[in-house]
């Protein structure tokens, strides 16, 4: 089979430390996006093979949005704070498989200081997540389609939104897969973990 051939399709990103870092090592073609009938190189979409070119902005000559229906497949590099602190490959696979002090969720100046939950801090306390896929159902609550769910999660437990809280919202509100859920909640683990490595280190300080 043909390159030519192969119909692409899905949507990945890879987050990293250092997006520049990242890119400066590897040969990649920025994709593009047009708004208001102007093309602009995309904020985050690439290409690892090669792909038409625009002959003044060195981007994708074909919009993103769509290049896929031409086998252009982009995959969306993004800048992720989270990252910063690890150290190597084996560092984080630590991180990962380290059980995080769950109690630390308590405070708040901890949970202001973890992405995607910094500002649900009441909701967290109210909930009380112990587990990886507590976690996920936490940023899941948070979004509009399924917020209703929280006062049933308090009354009847986590266990009790199984697998409701993974269907798509039939109003078409935005919700979470359960994929992109718990792929988060573990970069958040990574995130708190490595907060207990700088507080071992003596090198802690609250945040103003």
């Amino acid at each position: 089979m043909t390159a030519s051939a192969i119909q692409f399709l899905g949507d990945i990103d890879i987050d990293t430390g250092d997006r520049r870092k990242l890119l400066n090592a590897v040969h990649h073609i920025p994709a593009s996006i047009v708004k208001n009938s102007k093309y602009s190189p995309h904020n985050s979409g690439v290409y690892f093979h090669n792909v038409p070119v625009h002959p003044f902005l060195e981007c994708c000559s074909i919009p993103y949005d769509a290049a896929e229906e031409k086998n252009c497949y982009k995959i969306d590099i993004l800048n992720n704070s989270i990252y910063q602190g690890v150290q190597s490959e084996a560092h984080l696979q630590t991180l990962v498989n380290t059980t995080p002090m769950w109690e630390l969720l308590e405070h708040e100046e901890v949970v202001k200081q973890l992405a995607h939950i910094n500002n649900h801090f009441d909701l967290v306390r109210r909930l009380k997540p112990q587990r990886t896929v507590e976690l996920a159902m936490i940023l899941a609550l948070i979004r509009p389609g399924k917020r209703h769910l929280v006062n049933k999660c308090q009354k009847q437990g986590w266990h009790s939104l199984e697998p409701e809280i993974w269907l798509p919202d039939p109003n078409q509100n935005y919700s979470f897969k359960k994929s992109h859920a718990i792929s988060l909640a573990v970069a958040i683990q990574v995130q708190l973990n490595l907060l207990v490595e700088i507080i071992a280190n003596g090198s802690y300080s609250v945040p103003a």
